[in-house]
């Protein structure tokens, strides 16, 4: 298994730094929009699977 403690600490890292700028509904939005990201990200991964490469017949 790999190890991600190293992801880990970084980002809770970056939501500490993020909590002492942004107010809470700039961190509810920043999350909500990174969630989406994250979504949307996956989508593109799955969808290039699938396609194996074939980037004309699946039009990504």
């Amino acid at each position: 298994m790999k190890n991600n403690c190293t992801n880990l600490y970084f980002l809770s890292t970056i939501a500490c730094q993020l909590t002492e700028c942004l107010d809470e509904k700039e961190l509810e939005l920043l999350s909500v929009d990174l969630t989406t990201l994250g979504y949307m990200i996956e989508s593109l991964l799955a969808h290039q699977s699938v396609c194996n490469g074939r980037y004309e017949q699946c039009n990504l």
